[in-house]
């Protein structure tokens, strides 16, 4: 799916991130610049998980973060997407107590009402959440003697319920589930609310958290894909040689039409246009995504040899190195910078598209294209999604 028009498409305006390299999204923009791997040894005593390490936020604290008032249930995914969701907003606190302004007493980033969509991608929402109150339903004196304030947590849309109520939001409000395409994903249904006249502002991104559950859910799905590629049950030494270490964070941004943001005095990159395949087998993704590819520069009227960045998903083993000799294909064998966040915050899975954008963004702001280059998002997922969205750096600052 195209978007671009003649007036020009939706501009991405703003962005913020909370991530394994800070707390804010200058964190993530210094880290990106100077390629700091953020992994972290786990300590056992903590974490009962497959895993030696892992790339997790430094210091995040939910009660630290966005105060004790509104946050006794919220589980950690909840809490990274509202940390960056007030980092992007400027908002302190929940409407029933400081959201009206930012921590420093600002006021909301002008353009943002209460008619704001919100399109929030997330794995399943919480699993550790989700496993806890089955659990406590199984081992308790009595299934229904568990807390019911922990109940909310184990829906899926929680975090976006969340957003709502934090920060006022009466537009549509939807969770996207995609696997590592849910970035793009959250992207494709923003801007499908936009052209349907739903919402003019769409707040967009996507959230993971890291968890005992979800390294264990990961552990058991990466095994049966080494089952699946080798053939056998023995792909525990393939497995560990050839798979990032899990992360974690929350990647968002402002969706606005372009005469909407260059009224506020912003913009950084125009969203020209969101394509997807589907690869059923391993095998498939190369000629898949080479597919969606050219599609989507042809469609959008962009020559590969301006591409001036490539974010790939920067995903291990053989889908990897299917997506990065697909986008060879479709470039003529150029190669263009490489961005790829998850070879140092590691896989984020949900969020790993989100982040992917964010990185063009930081790049964007940095001043690395002249006004006007196209950069390629791409993103293969273990179901069979592959996708990719066009964004050019805005053609003159406003």
């Amino acid at each position: 799916m195209v978007f671009a028009t003649d007036s020009g498409g939706p501009l991405i305006s703003a962005w913020a991130a909370v991530s394994p390299w800070g707390l804010s999204g200058a964190d993530f923009a210094s880290g990106l610049a100077s390629g700091r791997p953020a992994g972290t040894p786990l300590d056992p005593e903590e974490w009962s998980v497959p895993y030696r390490s892992a790339c997790l936020v430094p210091g995040f604290e939910i009660k630290q973060a966005l105060g004790r008032k509104g946050t006794r249930s919220l589980d950690r995914a909840t809490g990274l997407a509202l940390s960056a969701l007030c980092q992007l907003l400027g908002t302190g606190g929940p409407a029933s107590g400081n959201g009206s302004g930012g921590p420093d007493g600002g006021e909301r980033l002008p353009g943002v009402g209460e008619d704001t969509g919100l399109a929030l991608g997330t794995s399943a929402g919480s699993v550790q959440s989700i496993m806890d109150f089955t659990r406590d339903s199984l081992v308790g004196e009595r299934p229904f003697f568990v807390d019911p304030a922990r109940f909310p947590g184990t829906v899926m849309n929680f975090a976006a319920g969340q957003a709502a109520i934090w920060h006022r939001l009466k537009g549509p409000n939807t969770t996207i589930a995609g696997g590592r395409a849910t970035g793009l994903l959250a992207l494709q249904y923003a801007l499908r609310l936009q052209r349907a006249g739903r919402a003019a502002a769409v707040l967009c991104g996507a959230v993971e958290e890291f968890s005992s559950a979800r390294a264990w859910l990961e552990w058991h799905a990466r095994d049966a894909d080494d089952e699946q590629s080798t053939g056998g049950a023995d792909g525990t030494a393939a497995r560990e040689a050839d798979a990032a270490v899990l992360g974690e964070g929350a990647a968002v941004w402002l969706l606005e039409p372009a005469a909407a943001a260059r009224a506020h005095g912003r913009g950084i990159a125009e969203v020209a246009g969101v394509e997807f395949g589907f690869a059923a087998e391993p095998g498939d993704v190369r000629p898949v995504l080479a597919e969606v590819l050219g599609r989507l520069l042809a469609r959008t009227g962009t020559d590969p040899a301006a591409v001036w960045a490539v974010a790939d998903s920067g995903e291990p083993g053989a889908r990897g190195r299917a997506e990065r000799a697909a986008l060879a294909d479709a470039l003529g064998g150029r190669e263009p910078a490489r961005v790829t966040p998850a070879a140092c915050i590691g896989d984020t899975c949900a969020a790993s598209a989100a982040f992917q954008v964010a990185a063009v963004l930081a790049l964007a702001e940095r001043g690395d294209a002249a006004p006007g280059s196209p950069a390629l998002v791409t993103t293969v997922d273990r179901d069979g999604v592959v996708g990719a969205a066009l964004l050019r750096t805005v053609a003159g600052r406003p």
